[in-house]
């Protein structure tokens, strides 16, 4: 069993910046894909971005990218993802997923955490 725990969201100004973290802890994360969802009211939960276990693949929403960077520290166990010149339609929960095999770029995943907001004022 995994279990994944997100932090560092929190209120920023459009044009400003936060990294997230997605840490777990009951198993290493060192042969799972990573990725990045988020969820804003009213909306389905939508794929932001994914990296592959041994970093040499990764993939982006359109909408972000350019701006969101993700990547990984298999000896911390944790998947990161920094966010710059954030939009106020970037206000979401963000959740973290982890997944063997097939990158997760869509809602299929072997795990999920359970999300940090972000919220970005005009």
């Amino acid at each position: 069993q995994v279990q994944l725990v997100e932090s560092g969201g929190g209120l920023v100004q459009a044009g400003g910046s936060l990294r997230l973290s997605c840490a777990a802890s009951g198993r290493t994360l060192s042969r799972y894909n990573m990725g990045w969802f988020r969820q804003a009211p009213g909306k389905e939960r939508d794929f932001v971005a994914a990296i592959s276990w041994n970093e040499y693949s990764t993939n982006y929403a359109d909408s972000v990218k350019g701006r969101f960077t993700i990547s990984r520290d298999n000896a911390k166990n944790t998947v990161y993802l920094q966010m710059n010149s954030l939009k106020p339609e970037d206000t979401a929960v963000y959740y973290c997923a982890a997944r063997l095999g097939l990158l997760p770029t869509t809602l299929v995943a072997d795990y999920w955490g359970k999300g940090t907001q972000v919220t970005v004022s005009s």
